[in-house]
């Protein structure tokens, strides 16, 4: 398997921003992926899977698990976009499952972010969901404390993600 290229990762989705003329938060996650002319579903999965990639027949499917929270949905929307940009190759020769789907499951070994792949889809979808540009322009007025709570949780709110994901954007800038 290749090496993790994080900052590839996040330059192809700085890529699509600029596609997509993206200016303000929260970015159309939905709308990137329907352009793309890649199917989004959503469905009850098991609450351990957030999302999977696969392209059946030539066309590429992105599945996100309709019992998460509306902010986990986006990114794990934005994490399989990842998949289709960044690993094309793999989610068209991925373990066969039931019905002829090929699946990445986002599993323990991707929570643990060890898998290069994993690894890359998560800088891709921190970046595409939470853009530095984007960042930058909210924090004009200073940077925001790490350990102010409510400063995370506004942010949060204004790009549609999770506290946990920006306070792991904050910290990775």
């Amino acid at each position: 398997m290749a090496n993790s290229n994080p900052e590839g990762a996040r330059a192809s989705a700085r890529v699509i921003l600029q596609e997509f003329g993206v200016s303000a938060p929260p970015v159309p996650v939905e709308r990137i992926i329907k352009a793309r002319k890649i199917v989004l579903q959503y469905a009850p999965l098991d609450e351990d899977l957030s999302g999977m990639a696969y392209i059946k027949d030539g066309v590429g499917i992105i599945g996100v698990n309709a019992l998460h929270h509306p902010n986990r949905q986006r990114f794990s929307a934005a994490h399989e976009l990842a998949h289709h940009i960044l690993h094309a190759t793999e989610i068209s020769q991925a373990v066969h499952v039931d019905k002829g789907i090929r699946v990445l499951f986002r599993d323990d070994v991707s929570a643990l972010g060890t898998d290069p792949m994993e690894i890359d889809a998560n800088a891709f979808a921190s970046e595409l969901l939470i853009p530095g540009y984007l960042l930058a322009d909210a924090l004009e007025g200073g940077g925001v404390d790490l350990e102010d709570e409510s400063a995370i949780e506004v942010l949060a709110r204004r790009f549609r993600v999770s506290t946990a994901a920006m306070r792991f954007r904050l910290a990775s800038l």
